[in-house]
């Protein structure tokens, strides 16, 4: 007999759960901010709120040239995707911010009593073949 505690699934879900919650205040929490992307040294900002709602973009004349449309359209590109990884940095949606340390999944994956493997019959440390019945 081992002297692992058999797997929770209960405690899982409320870890679930609680991960959810997180997630969505940090979503709420970006939503309401600006965030600003640049390109050419400043010459195209682009700000838009963490909820991808995009508010202006400012284009200094200098990089207006009729003959380069060209690199004016690369500009705003860029400051788009610049402002964009903005919000993924800054606006915590790369889960940064949230606490994964405590997160025990039990052996979920059958490396021990009480996981994946235990709860499909094929033992603590094996998952059932295919053919087994």
């Amino acid at each position: 007999m081992s002297d692992q505690q058999p797997f929770d699934m209960n405690a899982l879900l409320q870890q679930a759960q609680e991960m959810g919650q997180q997630l969505m205040a940090a979503q709420q929490s970006a939503a309401s901010e600006t965030f600003e992307g640049q390109a050419g040294g400043g010459a195209v900002k682009i700000e838009v709120t963490g909820g991808f709602e995009f508010q202006s973009v400012t284009i200094s004349p200098a990089a207006v040239d009729p003959n380069d449309v060209e690199m004016l359209q690369d500009l705003v590109l860029a400051a788009l995707n610049d402002a964009v990884s903005q919000i993924g940095r800054d606006g915590g949606m790369d889960l940064g911010g949230m606490d994964l340390g405590g997160l025990d999944l039990g052996g979920l994956l059958g490396g021990g009593a009480g996981g994946l493997g235990d709860l499909l019959g094929g033992g603590p440390d094996a998952l059932p073949s295919a053919d087994e019945d």
